[in-house]
């Protein structure tokens, strides 16, 4: 980025001046911003000439005096030289400590990352959510990691961040990290949110993540075709941990519902108010978004069975649920056992609300939507697979109105 760059030399009238030398100082001056240093050096102000900057005259001492000036004129030059060569950001106070030999405090990346989820933290329950507090914290983490990784550092001045960094960041997540395309846009649109914040505050100028082209890719959404969820409800289960745990899923596949919404789930939420039906009314964890839910009978069953739980009745909770890394091992247990050839993990209960239990019977996509609690039926399409079943009962009543 080009500046406009230029030192001057002038005599400073100390206060209480009253006659004699003056100190002569440099000032320098960068986009208009401007900061000076002493030279160590005086002048009597008759011996000055202000335009050319110099002391008068032809003596040994005149000449000394002015050669000085012209090598700290030169010094500087080749500062701001080299700084340009290294892609510094250049500031009248950063040149003057570049040819000072001090440090600026430089703004420290981590320092940023973990101030910014400290604040957003404070937020939480407010205007932020915990899931999405628990993946900036990852972020940072994976931050940290990548720059021991490829510096050996455990932090970097944020001006360092530049498109060479950010390449090398993508690529750490994918192959160190092991992270899915998907997965590794989302960690490195959490750091770009950092990188916002310094552009924002003028800690950088220069955007690194302007030519980074990362996209998400359409995930397959899988789900519980109805043959897999009766002979999951139909499982009799010689543990009651597992039963308890399919329960909560059943749940889910009824209602929509993700895991931390069930979790927190009291029975201030339920409501007949509308139309003598039961009917949930909360609002999701993770996006703060309003969701409705006219409860099928399978889902008020459920709630029923479990309403004299030590857990539910002294707490006012509508399920007993468990740690998610614990819901998510006890899945894989239920799935072994139901014969359940696909990985089953909790958010598959969620689309199995949005596929098989309500759009392959009929539901419009627009209730889906609502239900699930999406800001964009966008969203609501992404979770939604059409089933073939569903495709062949269109068609065939097509062929019908064709038909007759």
């Amino acid at each position: 980025m080009k500046t406009i760059f230029s030192v001057l030399f002038y005599l400073k009238r100390p206060k209480s001046y009253q006659t004699g030398p003056m100190p002569i100082y440099m000032r320098i001056t960068i986009d208009s911003k401007r900061t000076e240093i002493t030279t160590g050096r005086d002048c009597e102000p008759s011996q000055w000439i202000p335009s050319a900057g110099r002391m008068k005259g032809t003596k040994e001492t005149v000449k000394s005096l002015n050669n000085y000036l012209d090598t700290l004129r030169a010094k500087i030059d080749d500062a701001h030289s080299a700084m340009i060569k290294a892609g510094d950001d250049i500031t009248a106070e950063s040149l003057k400590c570049r040819f000072l030999g001090k440090e600026e405090n430089p703004k420290m990346l981590i320092e940023i990352f973990d101030n910014h989820n400290e604040k957003f933290g404070k937020l939480v329950g407010k205007e932020n959510s915990k899931g999405t507090l628990s993946r900036y914290k990852i972020s940072l983490s994976h931050t940290q990691r990548f720059l021991k990784w490829r510096f050996n550092l455990s932090d970097i001045p944020v001006k360092k961040v530049d498109h060479q960094f950010i390449t090398d960041y993508d690529f750490w997540l994918r192959s160190e990290r092991n992270c899915g395309n998907n997965s590794a846009v989302k960690y490195m649109r959490n750091f770009k949110k950092i990188i916002t914040i310094c552009l924002d505050n003028g800690w950088i100028d220069r955007n690194p993540f302007l030519k980074y082209k990362g996209k998400t890719k359409r995930v397959h959404r899988v789900c519980l075709e109805q043959d897999d969820l009766n002979r999951i409800a139909e499982k009799n289960f010689s543990s009651a941990r597992l039963e308890q745990i399919r329960d909560i899923f059943l749940f889910s596949c009824y209602t929509g519902l993700a895991y931390i919404d069930i979790k927190n789930l009291h029975r201030e939420h339920l409501t007949d108010r509308y139309d003598g039906e039961i009917w949930i009314m909360t609002n999701r964890q993770k996006t703060d978004i309003p969701t409705r839910v006219p409860l099928l009978p399978q889902a008020i069953e459920l709630i029923r069975k479990y309403e004299y739980h030590p857990k539910c009745a002294n707490t006012g909770l509508l399920f007993p649920v468990p740690s998610n890394q614990k819901v998510n091992d006890y899945l894989k247990e239920i799935a072994e056992l139901c014969k359940i050839k696909q990985t089953l993990t909790f958010h598959i209960a969620r689309h199995t609300f949005a596929t098989t239990i309500t759009l392959a019977n009929d539901v419009p996509i627009e209730s889906v939507s609502v239900m699930l609690g999406h800001a964009s039926i966008k969203t609501t399409q992404e979770y939604a697979k059409v089933l073939n079943l569903k495709l062949s009962r269109d068609m065939s009543a097509l062929r019908s109105k064709i038909g007759s």
